[in-house]
């Protein structure tokens, strides 16, 4: 099977979108190949925050341009080409090439080295977990896969929707 062109990655801070949020969320099923839906559940949503340690991480506008040259630099050292980048205040897309790697190894790397990116520069406690557990790897197989996931970060994070 060929190389995929590129993945889309995007996963979320920690404790910015919680199991049972009104907006929807997945859980990951031991042995699935996909995530499954979760439908709104208020109970559930107050668990989830019940079990935090620190407060959601919402990253601002410094915090961002921290992350965003951390990933960078990531992706320099290892010869991966990003396409798009878009570091929001909770969350984190990436369009990236990474030829030989999988989306879930490429996706852990560069979320290590943005940890400690922020918390060298203080943006985090040294226990604290920014990021959620997973996140959303897609293969992105052919040119118009990417040209699309590539317009969606550059294009469409701040349109209003409905």
């Amino acid at each position: 099977m060929s190389e995929p062109v590129a993945y889309f990655i995007t996963w979320t801070c920690r404790g910015t979108w919680l199991h049972g949020d009104a907006r929807g969320s997945f859980e990951r099923i031991t042995g699935a190949k996909r995530a499954v839906a979760l439908p709104p559940d208020p109970t559930l949503r107050q668990t989830e925050r019940g079990a935090r340690n620190h407060a959601p991480l919402l990253l601002d506008p410094a915090t961002r341009e921290i992350v965003e040259s951390a990933l960078r630099e990531a992706s320099d050292h290892r010869s991966w080409r990003i396409h798009a980048i878009a570091v929001r205040s909770n969350h984190v897309h990436i369009v990236v090439g990474a030829p030989g790697r999988t989306p879930e190894s490429v996706m852990q790397q560069l979320k290590s080295r943005a940890t400690v990116a922020i918390r060298s520069a203080g943006r985090a406690a040294p226990d604290q977990q920014p990021w959620t557990r997973h996140g959303s790897t897609k293969y992105l197989w052919k040119h118009e896969e990417l040209a699309a996931a590539i317009e969606y970060v550059n294009d469409w994070q701040d349109r209003p929707r409905g």
